[in-house]
């Protein structure tokens, strides 16, 4: 009796751990979405590269995870980041150096569908 409960809450322990590293995995994926969507740049994957755990903080036990991420500037170069989370915040974001983007300098299409310039035009033509 006593061994069939402390299986069941070694089972309830460990499935609390994996659902907090897949939490911390989402979180991690989503706010690197945006902070490349920031820096400009596109991101093409992100994984994680260790967990470990942890006591203390708010939560008291949980996990300190890191995970790696590649981003690209223009498609063809892909650089590598580090992003480190202690339970589910985000404690540090480690950058390479990288060029400047240049394909979001490029301009941008405007005006009307087949390379008319818009109803400004009118019957004058394109200034």
């Amino acid at each position: 009796m006593m061994t069939d409960f402390l299986m069941i809450a070694a089972l309830v322990l460990i499935a609390a751990f994996f659902w907090q590293l897949r939490q911390m995995a989402e979180i991690a994926r989503r706010y690197m979405e945006k902070e490349a969507s920031r820096q400009r740049v596109q991101l093409v994957a992100i994984a994680m590269d260790a967990a470990r755990p942890s006591v203390g903080g708010a939560t008291g036990l949980g996990w300190r995870a890191s995970f790696m991420f590649e981003f690209s500037t223009d498609g063809i170069n892909q650089f590598k980041g580090k992003l480190k989370m202690r339970g589910n915040h985000i404690e540090k974001i480690e950058w390479p150096i990288f060029p400047e983007p240049e394909w979001q300098q490029a301009p941008s299409a405007k005006g009307s569908f087949g390379g008319g310039c818009g109803s400004s035009c009118g019957s004058k033509g394109c200034h």
